[in-house]
């Protein structure tokens, strides 16, 4: 039976990262805003509050989670690049999805925004240096050190996580 909650499955990073790997995770990353404008860019309010399991978020709060999400994320690269194994704020990202802004039926602005964090992002991604990726930042809830070219693949498995949530959603009322 189709895991609900993981319909890719939980993210499992390579022991061994290859500089193919980090490629591929990095186009994964840079398609993700198209791909999702694309699946969504012809859903109506009542298809934007369908939820993609029982008790999940609606697509809309998954599209504003993302753009949430994302917007840590490159905080996170930029402080790892330029600090020493520095501690980043987590948040809970459940509480930011029912506040105002992760439930509005308008996708417009999330969609722009991923578009726009994207652009910067890839342009960072693309020009770090082997010896960058070693780079590291702490998670307090965690309690772990992550290095950013396991962070990369991470980040690239969450938009494939997402897109397959949102199509799962669309599946489930015989949408997609």
């Amino acid at each position: 039976m189709k895991n609900l909650r993981f319909p890719i499955g939980e993210f499992s990073c390579p022991q061994n990262i290859t500089k193919d790997n980090i490629e591929s995770w990095i186009n994964d990353i840079e398609s993700f805003p198209s791909k999702l404008s694309q699946l969504t860019k012809k859903l109506t309010i009542e298809e934007l509050n369908w939820i993609y399991r029982p008790n999940g978020w609606t697509i809309k709060q998954v599209i504003h989670h993302c753009s949430d999400s994302h917007m840590n994320a490159f905080i996170r690269f930029k402080l790892a690049l330029t600090e020493e194994n520095p501690t980043i704020k987590s948040y809970e990202e459940a509480l930011w999805a029912n506040l105002i802004d992760g439930n509005d039926n308008d996708i417009s602005n999330s969609l722009l925004l991923l578009k726009s964090l994207h652009n910067k992002w890839i342009l960072l991604l693309k020009n770090i240096n082997e010896s960058q990726w070693e780079k590291t930042y702490f998670h307090p809830e965690s309690k772990r050190t992550y290095i950013l070219k396991e962070v990369v693949g991470l980040y690239a498995w969450h938009c494939n996580h997402h897109l397959a949530h949102i199509k799962q959603a669309l599946q489930y009322q015989n949408k997609f």
